[in-house]
């Protein structure tokens, strides 16, 4: 992949977490980036501070031309304005909708929709809700509304742990194929290596509140 500087990411914060603070410092003109290390080190932190919904983290995220947020200005523009698609690992569908509702409530048009639950191999689930579905088939839903979003950036926080290893090292590449074409950059935070092999061109590791360059 190869990005450009309306797609730099550079980040510069310090986050409390429960024992220690978190110092981040990142810059990088990569398309595709993977953040790995133990659980609970705060690799989804990073990733809610570029989604903007979390006020803890004090010092300057910037993308591309924009400056999301600076603390000395004061400044923190909200996720609705940052174009992001995030998938949390809690997948956060909405009970009460069918899948294709869920793909589709930000509005993608129905061929979107069909098109990509297809590319997901979830086209047979559409009419069905989140109860009646697996974990791995929740993750895909997630992931296909990230991607119906149509992101200036994406964020995927374990976006495979669900399913099984052929499925898996298929979808991470369709998810890389999918930004490729688009020229929409991602950042990853996954514990598999085999995950971070496919999808990303640049891997950064984070423990004990070090976060460095591999």
């Amino acid at each position: 992949m190869a990005t450009d500087a309306q797609h730099k990411l550079s980040l510069d914060f310090e986050i409390p977490l429960a024992a220690k603070t978190m110092r981040v410092q990142l810059e990088t003109e990569s398309a595709a980036i993977a953040i790995v290390g133990p659980s609970g080190a705060g690799k989804s932190t990073i990733l809610r501070v570029l989604a903007g919904v979390e006020r803890r983290a004090r010092g300057v995220v910037t993308f591309g031309r924009q400056r999301w947020q600076d603390g000395d200005a004061r400044t923190l523009t909200p996720p609705w304005q940052r174009r992001v698609g995030w998938m949390p690992q809690e997948v956060l569908l909405f009970p009460h909708l069918t899948v294709r509702d869920n793909l589709g409530y930000g509005g993608p048009s129905t061929t979107a929709v069909e098109q990509t639950a297809h590319l997901l191999q979830i086209a047979g689930l559409l009419e069905r809700r989140p109860r009646r579905l697996s974990g791995g088939e929740r993750q895909r839903v997630a992931l296909g509304r990230a991607l119906l979003s149509e992101p200036r950036l994406l964020l995927l926080d374990e976006p495979f742990s669900a399913l099984d290893r052929p499925l898996r090292a298929e979808l991470a590449l369709v998810v890389r194929q999918w930004c490729e074409q688009r020229g929409v950059p991602l950042v990853l935070v996954s514990h598999d290596e085999a995950d971070a092999d496919v999808l990303a061109e640049e891997r950064w590791h984070l423990s004990d509140g070090e976060f460095l360059r591999t």
